[in-house]
């Protein structure tokens, strides 16, 4: 699994940095890709000191030209892209009164449409050069259980589910697997703001780490687990399955 290049969207922090700093870990070239410049140089310099090998690439992946020279310095700088990571998201909470349509295309452009150009874009490079590859999009547990005021964000993370089995059915004869991932609760923070009924209303008895996430991450691109396309893995601590009746 080492020695392959590896974009990550959305990797200035939280789950994407430390997505970025698993794969490097493993030995793979990582491209820290973030819309704020001085994030993705902050993940970087954390990856290169620990060892790591990895470059910063600011872009904002709703924008479709961006993107495109992105994935084109990738292919010149590399001469590859093996694994695309499209982590990069937005929410927008807000009564769906009060929405305006400029904040739902602006949820919607980052995340669906984001997801689909990288993936596009990523895709080019992968027939090119006949390598197959391996695309994991960043969905939710909100594309199938919602909270007030989550329209926009649920229903981009409900697109990138449906996008991704739909990839999946069509780059299947060019060897690229396409998988998706939904996390529950993972809480990027300090985890001492968290309290104890936080941890206990999961199967799990605790919540979500970006480490996990990582995890799942490195195991969908595996070479070995080619059999693994077209999937969305929810990763909640049982949150989804749990009823809800108090006892």
């Amino acid at each position: 699994m080492n020695n392959r290049v590896v974009l990550v969207t959305g990797a200035g922090n939280g789950i994407g940095a430390e997505v970025a700093f698993a794969f490097a870990a493993k030995g793979d070239k990582v491209i820290v890709s973030d819309i704020n410049q001085e994030h993705a140089e902050r993940s970087q310099k954390q990856i290169v000191e620990a060892g790591g090998e990895a470059c910063a690439y600011t872009c904002d992946v709703s924008n479709v030209e961006q993107v495109i020279h992105m994935m084109e310095w990738i292919d010149e700088t590399y001469g590859r892209i093996d694994v695309c990571i499209n982590n990069a998201g937005i929410s927008k909470w807000i009564s769906p009164l009060e929405l305006s349509i400029e904040e739902w295309d602006k949820v919607l452009n980052t995340n669906a449409r984001g997801t689909f150009v990288c993936s596009r874009e990523a895709t080019k490079y992968m027939k090119k050069h006949q390598t197959g590859g391996s695309i994991i999009n960043m969905a939710s547990t909100r594309a199938q259980m919602s909270e007030p005021n989550s329209e926009a964000y649920a229903a981009s993370k409900g697109a990138i589910v449906s996008l991704t089995h739909a990839l999946a059915a069509s780059l299947q004869e060019d060897g690229i697997q396409v998988n998706s991932i939904s996390p529950g609760w993972i809480h990027t923070g300090d985890t001492q703001e968290l309290r104890s009924i936080d941890h206990s209303q999961h199967f799990s008895k605790r919540v979500g780490e970006p480490a996990d996430i990582a995890r799942a991450c490195l195991f969908l691109s595996d070479p070995q687990n080619t059999f693994i396309t077209g999937e969305n893995l929810t990763i909640d601590g049982g949150m989804t399955r749990k009823m809800i009746y108090e006892h």
